[in-house]
């Protein structure tokens, strides 16, 4: 038989579904001995045991003496073993007398799989022995196929089984993101809220929520940040962070405490790098439209008022959060009158990038609220994400995104 067309044959025989490796070597070793074209008579299946320093006979097929099951041969024993791993298949004259008076004089050894490491020695974890008319040279290149082809399959399988439990881990990671989120669409008192979250991944670090007590309708805290990790390990903190947030605020504590100890909170769970920005507004029921507020190292949310037509940029009001356990957090506050839009958003948004490189920018965003400022939130929420997107399409990079848009209607 051509060789390549071996190749395939093997390959197509090892594809099937099969519940585990040594099932699939079992399929394999019988449809081999099947095959009138290719001259092998028996086979053995061994499999490395690094407790004992051995490889026990797992399975045997073909045209051979029964071998007792589990049969046990020492790498020591046999250090031509020790060469597979360079040349793949190895033949020799047989030393055990209990295979020899089975009738095994001499014999084929073929690595098989992926490769272990035992007291600093490389050994293939499966053997496949075969029985043959000739064992000689002349086998040795259909054996080394039929290895490589085995190997490469039992490889792909192996992804595909860490690709499946990954998805599902991802999957589950990305339904725990979602439950975190709150609706889109938010009304407190005088105001109307609507935020949305686009992870640049399947999973992301941006996150906003809406805090509320149940019975208590004087006060909506609203929090937007952005974990500085990515993919998973940013979804973890953004999930930790605002577990956190929702916690402490059901015990009315204070913003600047608030803010404390979930910035204690993280400095005790992750790496000094892995920090968090956030920027925290609370709502309340004043008539004059008080808004009390804490920005964490975040972007500075744009405040746009009903009667300007420029932008006043909520600045900083302390650092991020973990890197510095003993950090103390102030708040500030200002007014929001009837038509004035206060725009929450993460560094995704205005550090997008079109084609050249060139930033999306605050002025942007600012002058896209301008153009939208007589739509509701959501409205104005859904044109300045689509304006970005449509910006970042093909841009050099991209980001998680996230906006949220709170607008004074009476």
């Amino acid at each position: 038989m051509q060789l390549r067309k071996l190749y395939r044959t093997i390959e197509n025989i090892a594809s099937r579904n099969v519940d585990n490796e040594e099932d699939l070597l079992k399929d394999v070793i019988q449809e081999i001995v099947r095959s009138e074209e290719i001259n092998i008579k028996g086979g053995r299946i061994w499999k490395f045991d690094p407790k004992t320093g051995s490889y026990v006979l797992l399975h045997q097929l073909g045209e051979m003496a029964p071998i007792r099951q589990h049969y046990r041969v020492k790498v020591k024993d046999y250090p031509i073993f020790l060469e597979l791993p360079k040349l793949r298949t190895v033949l020799g004259n047989e030393q055990d007398q209990y295979l020899r008076k089975h009738g095994i004089l001499n014999y084929s050894a073929t690595g098989i799989g992926e490769t272990i490491r035992w007291k600093g020695n490389t050994l293939y974890r499966y053997i496949l022995a075969f029985n043959a008319d000739h064992l000689n040279e002349t086998l040795t290149s259909t054996l080394n196929i039929i290895s490589s082809a085995l190997s490469s399959v039992l490889r792909t399988k192996k992804i595909e089984r860490k690709a499946q439990v990954l998805e599902r881990d991802i999957d589950k990671a990305r339904d725990i993101q979602k439950s975190i989120l709150p609706q889109h669409e938010m009304r407190f008192q005088s105001y109307e809220l609507y935020g949305v979250s686009i992870p640049d991944r399947i999973v992301g670090g941006d996150f906003f929520d809406y805090l509320q007590v149940d019975g208590d309708n004087e006060r909506i805290g609203v929090v937007i940040g952005d974990a500085a990790s990515k993919g998973l390990s940013a979804a973890a903190q953004a999930l930790y962070t605002s577990g956190a947030l929702r916690m402490g605020f059901e015990y009315q504590t204070k913003i600047s405490s608030l803010l404390s100890r979930v910035n204690r909170l993280l400095h005790k769970t992750f790496s000094e790098e892995h920090f968090v920005t956030l920027v925290y507004c609370e709502l309340t029921d004043d008539k004059n439209g008080l808004v009390i507020y804490a920005n964490c190292g975040h972007n500075n949310p744009i405040l746009l008022r009903a009667r300007n037509t420029a932008g006043e940029m909520i600045e900083t009001t302390g650092q991020i959060l973990g890197p510095f356990p003993n950090e103390s957090f102030k708040t500030d506050n200002f007014l929001m009158n009837k038509g004035d839009i206060l725009l929450l958003y993460t560094d995704g948004v205005s550090e997008a990038t079109n084609e050249h490189g060139e930033f999306y920018g605050e002025q942007r965003i600012i002058d896209r609220l301008l153009e939208h400022r007589e739509q509701n939130a959501k409205d104005i929420t859904c044109l300045i994400l689509d304006d970005v997107q449509k910006f970042n399409s093909v841009g050099t990079q991209s980001d998680d995104k996230t906006i949220v848009t709170i607008k004074r209607i009476q």
